[in-house]
């Protein structure tokens, strides 16, 4: 049993907000955990890649993926703790199923290793650490942004989405852009698909905010996003912006109801009633 390859499934994941650090891209991860494999002479079971999910949310596809595929590798590999979970209770209930079937977990940068009782230990301790530093920072992000929500302020911090750009912090719609966004909502009402509308603007040479291809995931944040209700979103708080909208409300929960039809999942898409989410 000892000189056995050891399976390995490495998972990497970046957040929305990783992504404009240096060091955390997913090529980068990936890299390192497959130079890290091959030192140590073990095989690589499967790659697992959640992009743009928090670390505190547990529903992210390819962790659930790599979850339901316990039972394919030996050790379940990441770069460094954070990247698997920032909430301790999430990372112990992991732990958990992991030692129920007798699984290990390395922390690649940690030099980590649930092998050894002092490994186990240590780990324990630094996910609590990292808990606490992130809780510190959502809170104070949190206080921040719920203040400026009821206020009414501009979008919290975000980019200005497709369809609008700044001018002098105010959002201002972009014409060509605008039209695309209506094609979309349009097209969409109409019967077509997510990906028949993606292969359209691309067939067409249209191009993303960033000059890049559309994808399914682009188009489905531009039919949920209420910016183009006039509307601002953060969380639990709908207000009405200072800019113009260009679907009506409406539209909008016309969509969303298809949306969710279509994908079958309940409580996760939202229509707006009175200025506030009903989720459906």
């Amino acid at each position: 049993m000892e000189n056995e390859v050891k399976k390995v499934a490495i998972y990497a994941r970046v957040s929305t907000e990783d992504q404009a650090k240096e060091g955390f891209s997913l090529d980068s991860q990936l890299e390192k955990l497959r130079s890290y494999c091959k030192a140590r002479g073990w095989e690589i079971a499967g790659e697992y890649v959640d992009d743009g999910y928090s670390g505190r949310d547990v529903r992210r596809p390819a962790y659930q993926k790599m979850m339901e595929d316990i039972d394919k590798w030996d050790v379940l590999l990441v770069m460094k703790m954070d990247r698997i979970h920032r909430n301790s209770k999430n990372f112990m209930l992991m732990m958990e199923q992991l030692r129920q079937k007798n699984k290990e977990f390395v922390s690649m940068t940690e030099s980590l290793d649930t092998s050894t009782a002092m490994g186990r230990f240590v780990m324990d301790i630094i996910q609590r650490i990292a808990q606490l530093e992130s809780e510190q920072i959502g809170e104070r992000v949190y206080d921040g942004m719920r203040q400026k929500a009821k206020q009414g302020k501009g979008l919290l911090g975000s980019p200005a989405p497709y369809g609008y750009e700044y001018d002098d912090g105010a959002l201002k719609p972009v014409k060509e852009e605008i039209e695309v966004v209506k094609k979309i909502f349009s097209e969409y009402l109409n019967g077509k698909s997510i990906g028949s509308i993606a292969e359209w603007l691309n067939e067409n040479g249209v191009k993303t905010k960033k000059g890049g291809k559309w994808d399914r995931k682009t188009i489905s944040r531009i039919l949920s996003n209420p910016i183009y209700c006039g509307l601002v979103e953060w969380e639990d708080f709908i207000f009405k912006g200072e800019h113009e909208g260009i679907i009506s409300i409406e539209e909008f929960n016309k969509v969303q109801m298809l949306k969710a039809k279509k994908a079958k999942k309940k409580g996760k898409a939202f229509v707006i009633e009175g200025m506030k989410k009903k989720y459906i």
